[in-house]
């Protein structure tokens, strides 16, 4: 049923409770996951010297975050490629379905509500909005609760 699965990551490092999904998922469809981090554009538009510097600590985290998700993946018995690209991540995430050929995308939604919600908006629902294949959305772990 699932060939490709999509998995996007942020380049923070910050836990994903999507990825045991992405893998369940893999392990039983027999799918390849492809690890997706982009970096966010909107941080081109900052200027001066720490500018540069900035981004390239984003990219490399990213290409860190990208690595370890695949290693994870692999030593699960799961096939990963993984893949960091700089863009819009809602923008990039689609492209990246038609890109690989994902049948699936599966990716951690954050519970915000109020003026946290409107002014951040989210990745996530605006993927579920758009994507042309089905989102699995994944609650993440409230941080505060534990």
């Amino acid at each position: 049923m699932y060939d490709t699965i999509l998995l996007p990551v942020a380049p923070d490092g910050e836990g994903n409770d999507a990825i045991p999904h992405a893998e369940s998922l893999a392990t039983r469809y027999d799918a390849t996951v492809h690890v997706l981090s982009v970096v966010d554009t909107a941080a081109d538009a900052f200027r001066g010297p720490q500018a540069g510097a900035f981004a390239e600590r984003v990219e490399s985290a990213a290409q860190e975050r990208v690595e370890a998700v695949a290693a994870t993946l692999e030593a699960a018995g799961v096939e990963a490629v993984g893949s960091v690209v700089r863009g819009r991540p809602v923008e990039v995430i689609k492209r990246t379905v038609d890109d690989v050929g994902a049948d699936l995308i599966v990716m951690p939604s954050h519970a915000r509500s109020g003026l946290q919600r409107v002014l951040l908006g989210s990745v996530t629902e605006k993927i579920v909005r758009v994507a042309p294949v089905p989102v699995v959305t994944v609650p993440m772990a409230d941080a505060d609760a534990e």
